[in-house]
């Protein structure tokens, strides 16, 4: 069965995801330990907040999609699984520190670190695992891996900075959005998917063909995030919904909807997004709705999802790249 064909029989199909987590267990325990080796520090604040952070749940998703891929190529060595560790890192900080740009109260279902610590304190601890990560990525001794992913740290920061321009801008348009996410959220993914093939020297065909799976899956990914922000309950999403809307962003739901609803409407979401009036959201949710927003952004997420699958031609049959393909479908049926 084809890529195209299987996403269209199975898109629907509910997916079990610790099935998929189960393939890549005994990696992940090694990098989780990995993880706590690295986090052991004589300093007492960057421990307690360094395991406070790293054992506060998540799907662990970028480091997994890092380890799958190895196995759909061979084997995971040591150099992948320091790698996964340093994605892990590099997606904690930048997490760390959104929390403080956002002035979060929350991040997957309990305090988030910048209420318990401060901000000061949780922007340091975000500086230290940055700093850790690099530290970590010198031992595989490979420059392609130091270059791809302070690449890539580079594009995240301008991803956060253009969302920072756009926040409170209404006429922020689905294209420059794209192009948020493709920098602060998708790269990350990419270069997860990318270093696997890296490390062991595959042919530049595959590395691509892993790289453009990682970010389409990526803008998948967040694109959901976008719709979870009005359709999910706050003890499935792990934050306030409403959030997006509070700090003004101009999320695609947004944007689509003041695109197509009437003057009235569109004025209301606007408002909304100028003020970052969290008060409105059950306005914006109602014009949301009407206007067929959600729809439209997960259809949007669909097709990147069937481009993540397309991109995995590149890999030979395997139980590790149908896994691939069974996450680049739970990216969009998730609720949390």
């Amino acid at each position: 069965m084809s890529s195209q064909s299987n996403l269209d029989s199975n898109i629907q199909a509910p997916i079990d995801f610790n099935l998929i987590k189960n393939l890549t267990a005994s990696e992940a325990k090694a990098v989780d330990q990995l993880i706590i080796d690295e986090l052991s520090s004589d300093v007492i604040l960057i421990n307690q907040m360094g395991h406070y952070i790293v054992g506060n749940g998540g799907k662990r998703l970028r480091p997994m999609l890092l380890l799958l891929a190895a196995k759909a190529l061979g084997n995971v060595t040591d150099n992948h699984l320091i790698l996964a560790a340093v994605i892990e890192f590099i997606h904690t900080a930048t997490l760390l520190h959104d929390d403080v740009v956002d002035e979060s109260d929350l991040r997957r279902g309990k305090e988030s670190a910048n209420v318990v610590w401060g901000n000061a304190a949780t922007v340091l601890v975000g500086d230290y695992l940055y700093s850790s990560a690099f530290e970590m990525m010198v031992r595989t001794g490979n420059m392609r891996v130091m270059e791809i992913l302070s690449k890539t740290t580079t594009a995240i920061a301008e991803g956060e900075v253009l969302q920072l321009l756009n926040c409170n801008n209404p006429e922020t348009t689905e294209s420059k959005y794209l192009e948020v996410i493709a920098r602060k959220t998708a790269i990350l993914f990419s270069a997860a998917t990318r270093l696997s093939a890296v490390i062991i020297g595959a042919t530049p065909e595959v590395e691509e063909g892993l790289a453009q799976y990682g970010q389409h899956l990526g803008i998948a990914f967040q694109l959901i995030d976008d719709v979870l922000d009005y359709k999910s309950s706050p003890e499935d999403l792990g934050k306030n919904l409403g959030d997006d809307l509070a700090e003004g962003k101009p999320t695609l739901p947004l944007i689509y909807a003041i695109q197509n609803g009437s003057e009235e409407e569109a004025n209301v979401i606007v408002e909304a997004i100028q003020n970052g009036n969290r008060d409105a959201f059950n306005d914006v949710y109602a014009i949301v709705q009407k206007t067929q927003a959600i729809a439209y952004t997960e259809q949007r997420a669909d097709e990147e999802a069937e481009k993540a699958i397309n991109a995995l031609n590149v890999l030979p049959a395997s139980e590790y790249k149908e896994a691939l393909i069974l996450l680049a479908k739970f990216s969009v049926q998730r609720n949390y």
